[in-house]
């Protein structure tokens, strides 16, 4: 596309690279490979989470390289830089995984530092594994510069036994194997082919539900985040993000002609019709502070309640993200949203082009049964709902998504971290009609939120995920199914009510209600708050210590402050 308005193409790089007085600048920035006339275009950031830690961002040094080749056809001139990731399912069950959520703030942070002390005129963001992409979309939501992120896409399933696997048949191999279900054996040859390649988790886990999101609320580019990791036209995507990035500058679109109240909305929508990832949550809720919206818990409710639940995908489905592609990717949905009415189809995309006029284009391959019709949902309401009472006076967001309950009331199993939970589980301490309930896990008592996926999928291979349900503090990873209810907020190290909890106290999770309590007057919940002493934390030091300082309530999406 050409640009429709004059938009001065350095309007920031300027300051850097023009004038006798930037000479020494220059000369830095020479010594390494750019001339004079890479210096006299428009200088574009390339902000990818490359690192050899994982998969889910093994290949963004290769999509950058093809990044930085459209950014030059389109005559800007790309600067590389590299952020930090942490992968979620590697460190799961770990004191690791308090790091995962804290990495958030500091991949947004460390983007918005570059971006801002190089001047550059706009930035294309790289994500791939769960936190990376709300971190990187916060980054830019900040900066308000022309800006694109292109999600590195997901890998591709592994086979076992004739059937196609994702990372979380491993994890819930772990409670199979725990309890006899599963021998050494076959434990090992699940483990050797589940994650086969580069990519993110194949699931409607957390990084296919945010690079969703992200699609559809515009800040990527309609049809290119389902691509895969690894297919052949991944790098031909990159390339064209490139390009789009010079584009968007020409126009002079920026972040917050893209993120609106409308788009956020279209954002849940895609959320609760694709029975995506709690995250979703928390992160859109991040989202909306940082680009000045407001957004609250109760939004989500409200929307996934009048939304569908249209997508038949793994963690709670059959499909995973290459079977979404192949049946006609993001844009199915989109499209399925706007004939249900549910789509803000004036919302503007980074292409400059409205969601709805996307979505009309969206091509459906025949007979795929990935996304259903609207005349035959899964479900009539979508994947999640938000649920308060005595036990979560702020809220806490509970996955309908992959089972049909909607009411448990059992006596608590009462744990004071995951560790204790998952000894637990493993040992045969969990009965049917239990509600585990695992407090200190929240974004200060953490610190960092951690999620429960490993104690999830061992109740599950247990046998004992339609039994039980669990309720927390912390979060639970995208590949969770089962009754649960995550962010329970205020948390237990900030004087919630979860703190009051002992073994053997009813609790009711209610989802038509949309309560969670438990059977204790306010009188008895307030003097067992006032008497809780939570353990004492090892690992509250350093940037844990800092992020357990300044962060706020998951209700508010746990997001970093200045107090």
């Amino acid at each position: 596309m050409s640009a429709t308005t004059a938009f001065d193409l350095k309007h920031r790089s300027r300051i850097l690279t023009e004038g006798p007085e930037r000479a020494a600048a220059r000369a830095y920035l020479k010594g390494i490979g750019f001339d004079d006339e890479a210096l006299k275009r428009p200088i574009i950031g390339v902000a990818h989470c490359w690192i050899e830690t994982m998969p889910c961002n093994f290949n963004h040094r290769a999509l950058a390289a093809k990044v930085k080749e459209g950014i030059r056809a389109a005559g800007g001139t790309p600067m590389e830089l590299n952020t930090i990731s942490i992968s979620d399912g590697i460190t799961m069950g770990t004191s690791g995984m308090k790091t995962s959520l804290v990495s958030r703030e500091l991949i947004a942070d460390s983007i918005e530092l570059v971006a801002r002390g190089h001047f550059f005129d706009g930035i294309v963001a790289l994500s791939g594994c769960d936190k990376t992409i709300p971190g990187t979309v916060m980054a830019l939501a900040r900066l308000d510069i022309p800006a694109v992120m292109l999600y590195g896409g997901s890998i591709l399933p592994g086979r076992f036994h004739g059937r196609d696997v994702t990372i979380q048949d491993v994890f819930e191999a772990v409670g199979a194997h725990a309890t006899g279900r599963m021998t050494d054996e076959e434990l090992a040859e699940l483990e050797s082919v589940a994650s086969p390649g580069a990519g993110a988790c194949g699931g409607q886990f957390t990084a296919n539900t945010m690079a969703m999101a992200f699609e559809v609320m515009g800040i990527s580019p309609m049809g290119s985040s389902m691509v895969p990791a690894e297919h052949k036209s991944k790098a031909q995507v990159a390339f064209e993000i490139g390009e789009l990035a010079m584009d968007a500058l020409k126009r002079g679109l920026r972040p917050s002609d893209v993120i609106t109240r409308d788009s956020l909305e279209n954002a849940i929508a895609a959320i609760a019709c694709s029975g995506g990832s709690t995250n979703g949550v928390l992160h859109l809720l991040a989202i909306a502070r940082e680009a000045g919206i407001e957004l609250s818990i109760d939004d989500f409710d409200a929307i996934s309640e009048r939304t569908p639940l249209l997508c038949d995908l793994k963690p709670g489905g059959q499909y995973v993200a290459v079977d979404l592609y192949e049946a006609g990717g993001v844009p199915l949905v989109t499209r399925r949203l706007l004939d249900a009415g549910l789509l803000h189809e004036d919302a503007m995309t980074v292409t400059g082009r409205t969601i709805g006029e996307h979505a009309r284009e969206a091509a459906e391959t025949p007979g795929q049964r990935v996304v259903r019709p609207l005349d035959d949902p899964i479900k009539p309401t979508g994947g999640l709902a938000i649920l308060k009472g005595n036990l979560a006076p702020e809220g806490c967001v509970v996955k309908l998504a992959g089972h049909e309950r909607r009411r448990h009331v059992g006596p608590a199993r009462v744990f004071e971290g995951e560790e204790a939970a998952m000894d637990a589980v493993t040992h045969g301490g969990i009965q049917p009609g239990d509600v585990v309930v695992i407090r200190n896990e929240g974004p200060a008592g953490g610190p960092g939120m951690r999620e429960m996926l490993a104690v999830t999928a061992a109740l599950n291979g247990a046998g004992l995920g339609e039994h039980v349900a669990l309720l927390t503090d912390g979060r639970f990873s995208g590949a969770t199914h089962g009754f649960m209810a995550g962010h329970v907020a205020p948390e237990a190290a900030r004087g919630g009510p979860i703190a009051a909890v002992r073994d053997g106290d009813e609790v009711t999770i209610d989802v038509d209600d949309r309560r969670l309590d438990v059977a204790l007057s306010d009188e008895e919940i307030a003097a067992r708050v006032a008497a809780y002493e939570p353990p004492a934390n090892p690992d509250a030091t350093g940037v844990l210590a800092k992020y357990a300082a300044q962060v706020t309530s998951a209700s508010e999406g746990a997001v970093t402050t200045a107090r």
